[in-house]
């Protein structure tokens, strides 16, 4: 009989990825999320059967249990990048990879795979970066074989970093950007895929991995090779930390008053926090090298998902091509 896989989060942006190339290993994979009935999509990924969503809430350790019996590997993809509701940083990213941790040590599952993130710090200053360190903590304390990666900003066909600002270029002639001068290292949704096979299948030692493109550029450079891909010219305007403070304590206000019908899913007082600082592979960290794994660059990547954002979206390359010609 075929090995089996539970991910949690297996929908989601990263998760849909993993669980792709678990099918195609030949996998059993049990994908656990909120909402089954919204992650169907992933069923085509393997042979009738093979890939399964099923309802769980990192929340509730009966939940966790059931959606683990069974399995040799967990892997774990939950967290969230804004609070809402009852998913709070500490209930997901710092409680929930700890339950998941603790349940699969009980029931005798070897490996895990857990997805963190660059920059998680138990004494920074930022809730989710405190919250990511305490659930890698958690996770350790009770796997401590187990294989952390923490990548830094995700780039992909589904990503909300290049999409949202790319949506935000149709909007007027400027595109303000908070830390515009913050140095990121973008990764490949697909390479941190690889990353978490890698440790699923055990081919990867156990510790902390640190995932960087082979690109480091600051929020300004990055933001000017999507307009270059996207054929747009804005003016990019760095807006001050100080009126970018202002701004997010009143969305958050705004959130607090409207009982969070107002998500504030523009920029929070926690984030801001984050954008003060690199999101780069440290020096002397274990990363894709470590892994065998050349990643991908962002020129071979975002005009596979960009070229929607462009003034005559898909035609923009044929007009070009015909100019060509003319010339």
């Amino acid at each position: 009989m075929s090995k089996m896989v539970t991910i949690f989060g297996g929908s989601g942006f990263v998760g849909r990825y993993i669980t792709r190339r678990m099918a195609n290993e030949g996998w059993r994979v049990r994908v656990a999320v909120r909402r089954p009935n919204e992650a169907m999509f992933v069923r085509p990924y393997g042979v009738v059967g093979q890939v399964e969503p099923i309802l769980c809430n990192v929340r509730d350790d009966a939940s966790v249990a059931a959606a683990m019996q069974g399995a040799d590997v967990v892997v774990n993809c939950v967290g969230v990048l804004n609070e809402l509701g009852k998913n709070a940083f500490d209930a997901v990213q710092a409680d929930g990879a700890e339950r998941i941790a603790r349940l699969a040590a009980e029931q005798g599952i070897s490996r895990m795979v857990h997805i963190s993130a660059i920059g998680a710090d138990a004494e920074s200053d930022s809730h989710y970066s405190r919250t990511k360190a305490h659930g890698e903590a958690g996770v350790l304390n009770h796997m401590p074989d187990a294989i952390i990666l923490r990548p830094s900003v995700i780039f992909g066909t589904e990503d909300q970093f290049f999409n949202r600002f790319a949506a935000m270029t149709r909007m007027g002639p400027f595109l303000p950007l908070v830390g515009a001068e913050t140095k990121f290292q973008p990764v490949y949704v697909d390479d941190v895929a690889k990353a978490a096979v890698q440790g699923v299948l055990g081919h990867a030692g156990p510790g902390v991995y640190e995932l960087g493109g082979p690109e480091v550029k600051t929020f300004r450079a990055l933001m000017q090779q999507m307009l270059d891909v996207i054929y747009r010219r804005r003016v990019i305007i760095g807006m001050p930390f100080f009126v970018a403070r202002v701004m997010a304590g009143v969305l958050d206000i705004l959130k607090f008053v409207s009982f969070q019908l107002f998500p504030n899913h523009i920029l929070t007082r926690d984030q801001l926090k984050n954008l003060r600082r690199d999101n780069v592979v440290s020096d002397g960290a274990k990363g894709f090298a470590d892994l065998g794994i050349e990643s991908a660059t962002l020129e071979s990547v975002l005009p596979d998902y960009l070229w929607k954002f462009r003034p005559s979206g898909q035609y923009d390359d044929i007009q070009n091509s015909a100019n060509n010609l003319r010339t």
